[in-house]
């Protein structure tokens, strides 16, 4: 008995997909669509996404899965996002994150609830 899937696993990554406009550190960049903030910023020779808190060293994506946040960046005015994780999308304003940053409270009220805890 086979146990073939009549659906790819994984879908191949042609390189004829769309350009989708973006802004990396106020500078304009066109990079590949249909794939992950990280993944579109390498496509486009970015190799440098974050510093450390302490030491300042350079960072940028390693697992490419979540897992280790070496790809964190500031993504639409919303810090510490892991880049690996979200998809590229036209008109993005992405920086690069120095040093740490708090993620800011969805609102004041539920900020108020984290105290009461």
């Amino acid at each position: 008995m086979s146990c073939q899937s009549t659906h790819p696993l994984f879908k191949p990554l042609t390189g004829a997909e769309a350009l989708v406009d973006i802004w990396f550190n106020d500078e304009p960049l066109s990079v590949p669509g249909e794939r992950s903030v990280a993944a579109a910023l390498l496509a486009a020779g970015v190799s440098r996404f974050r510093a450390t808190p302490v030491s300042g060293s350079p960072r940028a994506p390693y697992c490419m899965m979540g897992a280790c946040f070496e790809c964190l960046v500031e993504i639409d005015g919303v810090p510490s996002r892991q880049s690996c994780m979200v998809q590229v999308r036209a008109g993005m304003r992405i920086y690069s994150q120095e040093g740490a940053r708090d993620l800011p409270p969805l609102n004041a009220d539920a900020a108020e609830h984290h105290h009461d805890r």
